[in-house]
């Protein structure tokens, strides 16, 4: 696939299946958002003020699947530039169908991490929505986003606080093996860290940024949904406060 926002000498394994094949697949159209969400059930909590004032701003959302949501940032929060990075060719083919007209806004097919790295200074707000710091390794990830923010530039994510089965979160930094659909549709797993706040802390403090804020929005869930708590972490890349 080529074109602008697609890195085309990009090598994951041959062996790499794209396990999001079937994740969103539903999807026929877009999904108009009426606001930037951050809860797991897309309805409750709050809203783009976490990512504070983004004119002139450049953003990069980390794990964007089929972009919705940086759809909304770049239509409505006036960003100069919203860079939606996806590992996924499944769900980067999908963004690019849906939202290719929106002005400012790239699609960047690539391994959150590495992108990052190769872009240092480059950006003033990261965020992922149960995105890239979920399916990532943090120790890794959080690092090169201290990389790609300039100094005093905001990270903003929203995470599981716990697990979807209601079992509790990791108390250090460790992955869980999660189901999922292969590509055949036969069943499959994929890694997911879901880590206890104070965990989440600590690794923010080892890896160059200083927590600003933090809540956890509790979700007794939709009919038939589960209850889903939600947490949330806003913080500063260490350095001169820019926004």
């Amino acid at each position: 696939m080529g074109g602008p926002g697609c890195r085309c000498d990009l090598n994951f394994p041959d062996h790499w299946p794209d396990r999001w094949q079937h994740y969103g697949a539903s999807s026929r159209g877009r999904r108009s958002l009426s606001r930037l969400h951050w809860d797991w059930y897309q309805r409750i909590g709050p809203g783009a003020e976490l990512l504070g004032g983004l004119a002139g701003r450049t953003v990069a959302e980390l794990g964007a699947g089929a972009s919705h949501q940086a759809a909304y940032v770049a239509a409505e929060l006036k960003a100069a530039r919203v860079i939606a990075i996806d590992s996924s060719v499944a769900q980067h083919s999908r963004s690019r169908g849906f939202y290719e007209a929106v002005p400012g806004l790239d699609f960047v097919h690539d391994d959150a991490a590495m992108y990052l790295q190769d872009h240092p200074s480059s950006l003033d707000v990261a965020y992922s929505i149960f995105g890239a710091l979920d399916f990532s390794d943090p120790q890794t990830l959080l690092p090169a986003a201290a990389v790609a923010l300039r100094p005093g530039g905001t990270l903003v994510f929203s995470t599981l606080a716990h697990y979807r089965t209601g079992a509790p979160p990791e108390m250090e930094c460790r992955p869980a093996d999660i189901p999922t659909r292969m590509p055949d549709g036969s069943p499959g797993t994929m890694q997911r860290w879901v880590l206890e706040s104070t965990v989440w802390t600590k690794l923010l403090d080892a890896h160059g940024f200083d927590l600003v804020d933090s809540d956890t929005v509790h979700d007794p869930g939709p009919d038939g949904g589960a209850p889903v708590a939600t947490s949330l972490f806003r913080a500063r890349r260490r350095g001169r406060y820019a926004l």
